[in-house]
């Protein structure tokens, strides 16, 4: 597996890039942001965040206490406002519903070199605030990979968010991180192994709406996991 390296032109972008963001989100809505003490600064782990809208991403990542690496649906590339700010931080290219063996190993080099990198179990933003199921992706990055997640609940970023704040409204955003959670090595083989998986990948979403309002726990109602 090769060394990750971020680019000097990319890591670059970047110190422009997220105060950017981080003043663009202050001045149109009011942001809270929770839980940095839960941050294991400098070591590899992977955060993983509930996606309503697009402001989610830009969000966690602006605000993130130390920059992350990033992957996005490769849909997102080819759009005319948000696909070149993604190249120029850098983000990675996911193809959904598609096994990347490539971006496994990119997503295993990063971890390795003791980078975070940034996801969205649910595969794809929901434009709802009720959490859908979780894809097993993130399940078998930690079945292979064997870092912690650090739960992220993201509050207020709905698709109306950019109407309301030109109205002068000032959404409440809110970024709530949670406490690392740390999985044990899978034993199970087979079809119990890919079950195994899922069942991660859900925990990792009940975590989630442990950290977030009633109304946004959609399919795991009844399930959340609170800090």
């Amino acid at each position: 597996m090769n060394e990750y390296r971020v680019p000097l032109h990319i890591r670059l972008n970047r110190v422009v890039l997220r105060p950017l963001f981080r003043s663009l989100f202050r001045i149109l809505g009011r942001v809270k942001m929770t839980g940095v003490e839960n941050v294991p600064l400098g070591k590899p782990y992977i955060v993983a965040i509930n996606h309503i809208s697009i402001f989610d991403p830009p969000l966690a990542v602006a605000f993130w206490p130390e920059a992350a690496e990033v992957i996005g649906a490769s849909d997102v590339f080819d759009k005319k406002g948000q696909g070149p700010i993604l190249k120029m931080y850098g983000v990675i290219r996911v193809h959904r519903g598609d096994y990347d063996r490539a971006l496994f190993d990119t997503i295993f080099a990063i971890l390795k070199s003791g980078r975070s990198l940034v996801m969205a179990p649910e595969g794809g933003r929901s434009h709802k605030v009720g959490m859908r199921h979780a894809m097993p992706g993130i399940g078998y990055m930690i079945e292979r990979a064997q870092v912690p997640v650090i739960p992220v609940g993201l509050f207020g970023t709905t698709d109306d968010f950019w109407q309301r704040a030109k109205r002068g409204e000032k959404p409440q955003l809110e970024i709530r991180i949670g406490r690392p959670i740390v999985f044990p090595p899978m034993t199970e083989k087979g079809a119990e192994r890919r079950e195994a998986r899922q069942h991660y990948a859900d925990l990792v979403m009940r975590h989630i709406a442990g950290l977030l309002p009633e109304e946004y726990h959609g399919v795991y109602t009844g399930q959340a996991i609170y800090p």
